[in-house]
């Protein structure tokens, strides 16, 4: 063991972590999810404290010597690292303090260490001193849910595009697949199943531009602005330069924020970026739910599409698949919904100079981005990819149909069309043999009016 102090007092710290005393107190303090950081999380604060001290030692205020250390120790956890050493619960009081600190003390510790010192040697090389050298957590821990945020965007939007890749895939190979359309659950007019696969990949793309846009806010930091904004302890020369070795650790470009107090109290950005994940899971909650219904049955049910078979459905009842890669897909986006909820009431209670809600901001708006990339990445892989449409049973809806008579009204008018579709229901006969029956046209008309190519496109048949 080693002792360790803060103004608090003394404790001690078991002598084989890197982390110290205030990290102690967070571990001590902090029980609330049973969770640790997202990896991810840590190695984007170690990527802001890599840069902060490259720009630190340009500015000639941080000794190089302990500089190259604190850089190599950062470029440790970036590798994969001693990420273990990373106790602090996500979600804690201090506006993320504890966690900025527990990266602090795992730097300098692992600086000492390099140097040739032992741990806990905090006035050769300081968690407070040296490693947060010219900032603040208030200015830190928000830039590094910035870069951890894009990084993980990243991530999720190449999910997205896989999904909308692989629906205008199907759009092309199922545009020949004509099926019957619904409104309100009823018949309505014929669609192509490839159309329907066209639509829900528009959707997607919305969404994707919807986070891509924005996340063009979170690119503006507040690095420099220090506690409140102002700039306290931070050199003049210092705050272009951290935005410009951020960007160059991180391979993003990242601009100091117009208005840093701005930047450091208000933080408005994240609720974009979680309110632009909570749309795009609503359309990906009707598609999937659109998708349960075609897949319905199969033998009492629409059994428009067949799902691939992934796992018994029941306990109970044997032969039962159930659409589960859809049903988990449903789950996930309710996931990000209920987050979404828990950002907006973080964002909302931030006071002042400083919003203390971050690391709830932090941990809901990653769980979303983590589950919402995994779910959209199994839907692809585990249905839409293997799922295939069952022509004949789209067929044999159509035809039982009477929502085809809507293509008939230019030809004979709204009232032939409402007796057509009256003897179609009452009997239940083919739309087609009514109209044969009735002479109202002969076959071949009937059959070019009502082809896949008239019905689902713009315009009169001739």
């Amino acid at each position: 063991m080693r002792k360790e102090h803060d103004f608090i007092g003394e404790m001690e710290i078991p002598d084989n972590v890197y982390y110290g005393v205030q990290t102690m107190r967070a571990v001590d303090n902090f029980h609330i999810t049973g969770q640790k950081l997202d990896p991810e999380f840590v190695q984007s604060i170690a990527k802001v404290k890599k840069a902060a001290a490259l720009a630190n030692m340009e500015t000639g205020r941080l000794d190089a010597k302990i500089g190259r250390a604190l850089v190599q120790a950062a470029d440790e956890i970036l590798e994969g690292k001693l990420l273990d050493q990373f106790p602090v619960d996500p979600i804690q009081g201090g506006a993320g303090t504890s966690i900025n600190m527990n990266m602090n003390e795992v730097l300098s510790n692992r600086a000492l260490e390099i140097l040739g010192q032992p741990r806990g040697r905090y006035d050769i090389v300081s968690p407070n001193n040296h490693a947060n050298m010219a900032q603040s957590t208030n200015d830190s821990f928000p830039t590094s849910i910035k870069v951890c945020m894009n990084h993980k965007a990243q991530k999720l939007l190449k999910a997205l595009d896989r999904l909308a890749s692989e629906l205008e895939r199907k759009s092309e190979d199922w545009n020949d697949v004509l099926k019957m359309g619904r409104t309100h659950l009823q018949d309505a007019v014929p669609i192509t199943l490839g159309q329907e696969m066209g639509s829900y990949a528009s959707a997607v793309r919305r969404g994707m531009r919807r986070i891509e846009g924005a996340l063009d806010e979170i690119h503006y930091i507040n690095m420099g602005g220090t506690a409140v904004g102002t700039g306290l302890n931070a050199e003049k020369t210092y705050i272009p330069k951290i935005a410009e070795k951020l960007s160059e650790v991180t391979g993003e470009t990242y601009r100091t924020a117009d208005n840093m107090i701005d930047a450091t109290n208000n933080t408005d950005g994240f609720a974009d970026v979680s309110a632009s994940m909570k749309v795009t899971a609503l359309v990906l909650i009707k598609m999937a739910n659109d998708f349960r219904l075609m897949a319905s049955g199969p033998r009492c049910g629409l059994n428009e599409v067949i799902l691939p078979k992934r796992q018994p459905g029941s306990s109970i009842m044997p032969g039962k698949v159930n659409p589960v890669i859809a049903e988990v897909l449903d789950q996930a986006c309710y996931q990000v919904i209920g987050n979404d909820l828990a950002v907006t009431m973080a964002v909302e209670n931030g006071q002042f100079e400083l919003n203390v809600m971050e690391p709830v901001i932090a941990f809901n708006t990653f769980q979303s981005m983590n589950y919402l990339t995994n779910a959209v990445n199994t839907f692809v892989d585990k249905l839409l990819i293997g799922m295939e449409p069952n022509r004949k049973q789209c067929r044999e809806w159509l035809d039982r149909s009477v929502g085809v008579v809507t293509a008939l009204l230019p030809h004979i008018g709204y009232e032939k069309s409402a007796m057509l579709a009256k003897e179609a229901y009452t009997t239940g006969k083919p739309i087609r043999q009514v109209i044969f029956e009735k002479h109202l046209m002969d076959k071949a008309r009937v059959e070019h009016i009502l082809s896949p190519e008239q019905m689902t496109t713009p315009g009169i048949a001739e």
